[in-house]
């Protein structure tokens, strides 16, 4: 690895003022190319200004203070990136993510530089992205410039693109060891939104999970389940004992017979070994694993995605909390729509009913619709499940003030009387 001073003076050279520069999310961010792009930047941008395209952050590289040089934005404000977006120096893209990899490659989304974080080459020569596909194939196509890091910590995994020596302007060893996810136990509001989720799964099931305490809590609860599978747009620890205890055989899935599926892995040690060299996982780019044909094949798709508030008819905000930019559109829309067009598939947001004594089931919104009423599946809190599909308004609410939080309700009917004369409805 060159010294710090070395390292800078060749992304010096290769970079360009006004270049837009890509990296991967979350876990798979190249630390040591970032914390160096970030420590050199005035040097490294020559007076000009870089553009950075950041989604979920899970890292301490990016500060509000470095948009003296970086001009930030992204589709989803997350983990550490809320702080860039509270600042208001994160420019949010409010796009569902199945777009992404489209608007690359047609230049409506720039992509001058790459920064990747890559496996130890196989017997072939090829490097594994390890961690990740997502939009970085297409942002490989594009780049001007590939950077990469080696990190022994990364698996080798499979995929949609892998790299050579060859294809790298600049290929570093990495100084950092890989980011592991934060773990949190999930507590009793978690634990029975999870129960209401699991009881509803079926043997043969495909899940799209995702990350945190109530993906964790769900997996958990499924030991007793035969043939399910994988297809997800993220994966974390909570995969593994279900893989090693045979019940993820992705043996009736409908597609991708005896794989997982999914486009990121974030979480920690636990979930890189079981990933190096499995032929049972392959990592995809977000064109396959977020594609409305791809999802509706799969058999008894669950897609359970999260939300920051629902309101009394299902839409659903994903994005704004108490005024401040905290989560995105994502590829909610895209899994939701995948599953309600899946053969026995459930397409469900998940929330806890209060957050610090507020109820987040409301009569309206304080934040934009990210998931149109139109796409409302089944809303789960630890109070129940309100199945909207093919429901009238009138029920809908009905169904909503049911799985709020019972000191709440009186207040969500005085409410929705109101509501439902605007909309021309009856509560009934």
């Amino acid at each position: 690895m060159p010294p710090a001073h070395a390292l800078a003076a060749r992304l010096q050279a290769l970079l360009r003022p006004g270049d837009t520069i890509w990296w991967g999310q979350a876990m798979a961010e190249p630390l040591t190319l970032t914390r160096a792009l970030v420590e050199h930047r005035h040097a490294i941008a020559r007076g000009g200004r870089l553009r950075i395209f950041a989604s979920y952050g899970a890292s301490d590289t990016l500060l509000p203070g470095h948009a003296d040089v970086f001009d930030f934005g992204g589709c989803i404000a997350g983990g550490t990136h809320r702080r860039l977006a509270a600042a208001g120096v994160f420019d949010i893209y409010p796009g569902h993510y199945s777009q992404v990899p489209g608007f690359i490659r047609a230049g409506v989304l720039a992509a001058d530089v790459a920064l990747v974080q890559v496996s130890p080459p196989d017997e072939h020569g090829r490097h594994s992205l390890g961690l990740i596909q997502e939009y970085l194939p297409a942002v490989l196509e594009k780049a001007r410039v590939v950077i990469g890091e080696v990190n022994p910590d990364i698996p080798w995994t499979q995929g949609d693109a892998y790299l050579k020596a060859g294809d790298f302007a600049l290929l570093v060893d990495a100084e950092h060891a890989p980011l592991d996810a934060e773990r949190a136990d999930p507590g009793p509001v978690e634990q029975a939104i999870a129960r209401h989720i699991a009881s509803r799964i079926q043997d043969g099931a495909t899940l799209q999970v995702g990350i945190g305490k109530i993906p964790e809590a769900v997996l958990s609860l499924l030991h007793d389940r035969r043939d399910l599978g994988l297809h997800s747009g993220a994966a974390g620890d909570g995969i593994v004992p279900l893989a090693e205890a045979g019940v993820l055989t992705n043996a009736r899935k409908g597609r991708d017979a005896g794989v997982n599926v999914t486009g990121i892995l974030m979480g920690t040690d636990v979930l890189r070994r079981w990933a190096h060299r499995n032929p049972a996982l392959a990592l995809r780019g977000t064109e396959y694993t977020h594609d409305p044909e791809v999802l509706a094949s799969l058999n008894q798709l669950v897609a359970i995605n999260g939300a920051i508030e629902v309101d009394l008819t299902g839409q659903v905000n994903a994005e704004v909390a108490g005024g401040a930019y905290v989560g995105g559109v994502g590829g909610a829309v895209d899994f939701l729509r995948g599953a309600a067009r899946s053969r026995g598939g459930l397409p469900i947001v998940v929330l806890p009913a209060t957050a610090r004594g507020a109820t987040r089931i409301v009569a309206q919104l304080s934040g934009p619709v990210s998931t149109p009423r139109s796409d409302a599946g089944l809303i789960v809190t630890e109070h129940g499940v309100a199945d909207l599909r093919g429901q009238p308004l009138s029920r809908r609410v009905q169904r909503m003030i049911d799985i709020a939080a019972p000191e709440h309700r009186a207040e969500l009917e005085r409410q929705a009387h109101a509501l439902l004369r605007r909309c021309g409805a009856a509560f009934v």
